[in-house]
């Protein structure tokens, strides 16, 4: 497959997620043979990791959403790349409930299901630098801190963004 072909099939993909009406990776890789674009599950599902999407609870139903969305079929202000680093975190925060706790030099964030990397991309793209790292599974977020004062500084810094929504 072409490079051209891959980056076409992606922004094809953002632009039927901005939509805001696909809930699975089956009911994307329909729209995509519907439109001409024929992809295995095994293709979409690389196409959400490398695009950074995540599914996010809509009333009573999930739906996907892109970094830098607000989720509702717009953009929403700056992205993960965007001018300012904390909008998108800021944002997650604000449609995600995110419950926090400590082991150790770690924090756990526990959000709800298949938003941990949309949340751990968010931070690390964030303007909080004080962790040495984040590892996200499907609901949860480690960071990872050198020492106590760190985890501290970071934990109170974090409780703003959580506050602020």
């Amino acid at each position: 497959m072409s490079a051209n072909a891959k980056h076409e099939r992606q922004a094809r993909i953002l632009d039927i997620v901005e939509e805001g009406v696909l809930g699975t990776q089956q009911e994307l890789a329909d729209r995509l043979e519907a439109e001409g674009l024929p992809v295995t599950q095994a293709t979409v599902s690389r196409d959400i990791a490398e695009l950074g999407l995540a599914r996010v609870r809509r009333g009573d139903h999930t739906v996907y959403v892109a970094p830098g969305s607000n989720g509702t079929g717009g953009t929403g202000g700056a992205g993960l790349g965007g001018r300012d680093p904390d909008a998108t975190l800021r944002r997650i925060l604000g449609e995600i409930p995110v419950r926090v706790a400590r082991s150790g030099l770690t924090l756990v964030l526990v959000g709800t299901p298949g938003t941990a990397s949309f949340l751990g991309q968010a931070i690390d793209a964030s303007s909080l630098r004080d962790q040495v790292g984040t590892l996200a599974g499907d609901d949860t977020v480690l960071v990872l801190f050198a020492d106590e004062a760190t985890l501290l500084r970071w934990q109170a810094r974090f409780a703003g963004f959580v506050s602020a929504r």
